[in-house]
């Protein structure tokens, strides 16, 4: 028994050091009709997986395989737009709601923040000079 309690609190612990307020599915449909979705697993394992797809009114859909994991002891974000080798950004910041992961080295972008809002999510990515792109998604159940 006393080994499960230790096990459970390890296993919450690790959870904990993830920005698990971002779990869930979550969906935007813009003015012009493009509906932008993102959908992250939880933390089990010590991973999160997301796949972000972009499905425009009119026209080829986009796709990006997301992934966040502990890469040389520190928690890393690493994007795969169109399932492309992974570029990786570590994470600078984490509240219970919000997280900040960086790549300076990246040509852009070289940020990429979420928040929760309520009961949206929100993303930005930025370039050093803090220009950039900003999505809030509500959540989402099919």
């Amino acid at each position: 028994m006393r080994f499960l309690a230790v096990l459970l609190f390890a296993l919450s612990a690790h959870a904990a050091d993830f920005p698990t307020f971002m779990t869930g599915s979550w969906r935007m449909t813009m003015p012009n009709g493009t509906t932008v979705e993102e959908h992250w697993t939880t933390a089990d394992g010590g991973l999160m997986l997301g796949v972000g797809r972009t499905v425009p009114k009119s026209g080829k859909t986009d796709f990006e395989l997301l992934r966040i994991e502990k890469v040389d002891g520190k928690l890393t974000y690493l994007a795969m737009p169109h399932a492309a080798q992974a570029t990786p950004f570590t994470m600078k910041s984490l509240t219970d709601s919000r997280v900040v992961f960086e790549n300076l080295e990246h040509d852009f972008p070289q940020r990429i923040i979420y928040w929760r809002d309520g009961q949206r999510l929100c993303a930005r990515v930025e370039s050093k000079s803090g220009e950039g792109e900003e999505w809030c998604w509500s959540k989402y159940a099919r």
